[in-house]
């Protein structure tokens, strides 16, 4: 099944409609610039002759132009006003192109530190909110991960998995490009001193990729727009751990990252680097039963659960523009990465008692599980784009991308006496190797036929190739030998080609914007299984052609009231973890599988949302919101024996999210600022499991704010506030989980060094901050609730130098298939 892409060129190939027009495009660096206005002005007398806005692409048209000699006015609110003079019209039925114009930052603004805290913390627009990540300053000299969970319909919970509008399912783009993979993974690697602004795109076009039920988070790097060379470096160190929770190594956090940006003439070259050990102590608390012919048996358990972390990578991109309609980029990326998972785990006042109910007990034992499971990936990537803007205005944009990933890491598991270690009851290792290789290659068109909106259309094919080696091992007592497991060891094979087309339609006439499209997509899965004994050698094929439509509207009311309403379809594929149906033991009580059966997850997204805006820095928004989802994808549990619960990966029915998301700005004075945003909803999940009903239906909901208090021009205070509630899923509740921070901002030399002293997981031996109960049971079969506590009170000193002021323009690729399975 392939999807013919000759329409997509032959739709590229229409022939273009004109008329007597004055046109050009605002542009901030490299990117649009929505809603800044042109104004074109009689020369001779200084009469405004009409006065237009721009669209998201930043293109802006003034039609039926009189002859006559005219000067332009570009303008946008905290950049400098550009004027264009001696524009020529010769008649009516004559098009004058200006090109690009490209605004820059007005010379009387503050620098970047003073102007936080004047700007917006959030901008919302027709199909996205744009947050200014600089207004959260307890995230800098951390990650991505730590800007984005200050957003209102983000949450980041205690395992560290991140959440939009209650969904894991979202996807990242990086500067528009999209990036495939598991969003944490790559959240918490980009560094947070290199974002400008988040924005989230709830409801997307048919113009991105259908992937991610909870919609799209596009983050934007740092530009500028001038010659010369832009160099700045972080260096960021932890205090020592004021609670060791007895954990068997000291926690280091430490890390730098630099970046080198040279801009000359036509050519813009980035050289970038960082190394990062971000430790996390902690443990865990947890206790089990399960029920099998009337016997009951329980394992309450205690001990450290703490992660060791290191990344590092390098990255080079050169861009060479030769003049204003050709764009070329080239660039290459590779790192390594390995997260280690410590759990000392002791099993104690171990039991069994019959009957189940109110029984005698049995048999009583205790012991001790040493788990370490270490996960690696070594990546090398590299991308070419290409961009043509013809004589039209209309642009062709083609990228290609290539990654290899080779992933893996073995985990020890032992099984030992207590509290005499010296006992060894049973000792397993597993180790897996997963080369990945995925290419992407990627066309657009966009073209302007009509005054009041644009047309885009593009075609993008994505193949994946994922194999898996996985081999488990288990120590024989009597001959000291490790011997294979077959039970849990495969080899596996996902190959996946996606081929999608789409058409959109963007515009804006009066006070209405709207966009609509559809994009159709097309799937073929492969997923080969084998043993190691040559046993088992089956191929499991899933594949589909569907349309993903899109619409969207907002009309702007006199009193800076806007109102929005927008649908999308969208698709969640399912990673070659979730489908591998052998077992992996994750430790001592619980086994991991997946569904090689597993169907992709369809989503229908709707919202309706206002917008006001009071001026002095006060706005509200409110936006409702439901979403369907078929095929829901869950972890649920089963017994495997009576000490062991096996999760697996399975389609467990439909869910239904209804909900409201609310934010405010609010600046009670000059120096005081404050940002609070809230997501409440319903969840519910209806379906069926292993002959069960499921049947699951609770509110939720989550709370992000933050106040600042600038003491001066060069000092600030910021307090943060990360709440979310207990949340159902498809066997129990993950419980409630919050988290507050405060930072200590500090300027010198001009701005060129910044200090900044954050406090995070504050708690002082009060609260329980940065703990998350999780808890999953089946009537009269188990029970099994786990505590994890991670390290509260954790200080962090973060140093930045710029060396120069001239502002980054560095454009870095991301993975686009590896960070999925990592």
């Amino acid at each position: 099944m392939k999807i013919p892409i000759l329409f997509v060129f032959t739709i590229i190939c229409f022939t273009h409609l004109a008329s007597a027009q004055i046109s050009g495009k605002l542009v901030d660096g490299d990117y649009p610039l929505e809603y800044a206005t042109a104004a074109l002005f009689d020369q001779g007398n200084d009469e405004l002759v009409m006065g237009v806005i721009t669209d998201i692409n930043g293109v802006f048209i003034i039609p039926d132009v009189k002859k006559g000699t005219y000067y332009l006015e570009a303008s946008f609110i905290g950049f400098q006003p550009e004027i264009v003079r001696d524009i020529q019209v010769q008649n009516r039925n004559s098009s004058v192109h200006l090109g690009t114009i490209s605004l820059f930052i007005g010379e009387n603004q503050l620098n970047e530190v003073i102007v936080k805290g004047e700007r917006a913390t959030v901008v919302n627009k027709i199909d996205r909110q744009v947050f200014d990540a600089t207004k959260f300053q307890n995230a800098q000299g951390g990650s991505a991960t730590d800007i984005i969970r200050n957003i209102p319909s983000v949450t980041v919970d205690g395992l560290g998995e991140i959440s939009v509008r209650g969904s894991k399912g979202f996807v990242v783009l990086l500067n528009g490009n999209p990036v495939q993979g598991n969003a944490s993974a790559l959240l918490n690697q980009l560094p947070a001193n290199a974002i400008e602004r988040v924005e989230v795109i709830t409801a997307p076009s048919a113009k991105y990729d259908p992937e991610g039920k909870a919609g799209i988070l596009n983050i934007i790097t740092r530009k500028g727009a001038a010659d010369g060379a832009f160099a700045q470096i972080n260096v960021k160190g932890g205090l020592p751990s004021i609670e060791k929770y007895d954990n068997a190594v000291i926690h280091q956090r430490y890390g730098i990252d630099g970046t080198y940006n040279m801009i000359k003439g036509d050519w813009n070259i980035s050289l970038g680097g960082n190394y990062q050990r971000n430790d996390l102590g902690g443990r865990r608390e947890g206790d089990v039963f399960t029920i099998i012919n009337d016997t009951l048996t329980q394992f309450p358990s205690n001990g450290e659960r703490s992660f060791d972390e290191v990344n590092y990578s390098g990255r080079f991109t050169v861009d060479f523009t030769p003049d204003s309609r050709n764009a070329y980029s080239l660039g290459f990326y590779a790192g390594k990465r390995q997260k280690d998972r410590l759990a000392d785990i002791t099993y104690f006042d171990n039991h069994q008692i019959t009957p189940a109910q109110d029984g005698e007990r049995l048999s009583t034992f205790q012991y001790y599980n040493h788990n370490l499971r270490i996960r690696r990936s070594d990546f090398v990537l590299s991308s070419f784009d290409y961009g043509h803007t013809f004589k039209n205005d209309s642009k062709l944009s083609t990228s290609f991308l290539y990654e290899y990933t080779m992933l893996g890491g073995p985990t020890v598991n032992d099984n030992l006496g207590h509290p005499d270690n010296n006992i060894i009851y049973q000792q397993e290792y597993n180790t897996n190797d997963n080369p990945l290789n995925g290419i992407r290659l990627q066309v657009d068109y966009a073209w302007k036929p009509f005054s009041f909106g644009q047309l885009e259309t593009g075609y993008q094919y994505r193949k994946l190739d994922h194999k898996g080696d996985f081999v488990y091992d288990r120590k024989n007592n009597d001959t000291g030998e490790f011997e294979l497991i077959s039970d849990f060891s495969s080899e596996v094979d996902l190959v996946r080609d996606l081929h999608s087309a789409y058409i959109q339609f963007t515009g804006n006439k009066d006070k209405w914007d709207y966009a609509a499209g559809v994009r159709v997509e097309g799937m073929d899965r492969i997923f080969d299984l084998r043993d190691k004994l040559g046993t088992v050698d089956t191929t499991y094929t899933y594949d589909y052609i569907k349309p993903f439509p899109s619409a969207s509207v907002q009309y702007t009311f006199e009193n800076n009231t806007k109102l929005k309403a927008a649908y999308s379809k969208r698709v969640e594929r399912s990673t070659t973890f979730m489908m591998n149906p052998f077992p992996e033991r994750e430790h001592s009580e619980t086994l991991e599988q997946g569904d090689p059966t597993l169907r992709p997850e369809f989503i229908d997204l709707f919202e309706l949302g206002v917008t006001k805006n009071f001026g002095d820095g006060n706005s509200v928004y409110a936006t409702a919101y439901y979403r369907d989802v078929k095929n829901l994808v869950n972890r649920v549990n089963t017994i495997y024996n009576d000490t062991i619960l096996n999760r697996i990966y399975s389609n467990v029915g439909d869910s239904r999210s209804v909900g409201l998301e609310l934010g405010a700005q609010l600046k009670p004075t000059k120096n005081w600022s404050n940002f609070i945003g809230a997501n409440l909803y319903r969840y519910a999940i209806d379906g069926e499991y292993d002959g069960r009903s499921v049947d699951s239906d609770a509110f939720i909901y989550s709370i992000n704010a933050n106040s600042t208090v600038d003491f001066s021009d060069t000092a600030s205070a910021q307090f943060t506030f990360n709440y979310i509630s207990a949340r159902n899923t498809a066997q129990g509740e993950d419980s409630r989980f919050y988290s507050p921070s405060l930072s200590l901002r500090k300027t010198f030399l001009d701005s060129r060094l910044v200090a900044t002293l954050q406090w995070q997981n504050i708690d002082m031996g009060l609260l329980d901050s940065n703990e998350q109960r999780i808890t999953t049971f089946r009537k009269n079969e188990f029970y099994t609730t786990t505590n994890y506590v991670y390290e509260v009170d954790v200080v962090f000193l973060n140093l930045s130098y710029t060396f120069n002021k001239n502002k980054n323009k560095s454009k870095f690729i991301e993975s686009e298939f590896g960070k999925q399975e990592f």
